[in-house]
């Protein structure tokens, strides 16, 4: 796997925590953080599309 930088946690009430990360290549990941070695991996492009929808209220409905 590449080398990820990863971000500090999003955290909700509890150990509900999720980390970002990207690589050099234009990857980007998602994890449970403690979990970093199970992301989830999409493009960067797909991240900030999911970014973009979930502030354009997309995701609403999950809330």
């Amino acid at each position: 796997m590449p080398e990820i930088t990863w971000e500090e946690p999003f955290c909700a009430e509890g150990n509900n925590c999720f980390r970002l990360g990207t690589d050099t290549t234009g990857n980007a990941y998602i994890a449970i953080a403690g979990r970093e070695d199970e992301p989830l991996t999409d493009t960067r492009e797909a991240l900030a599309t999911l970014i973009r929808d979930i502030k354009a209220g997309k995701a609403d409905h999950l809330l």
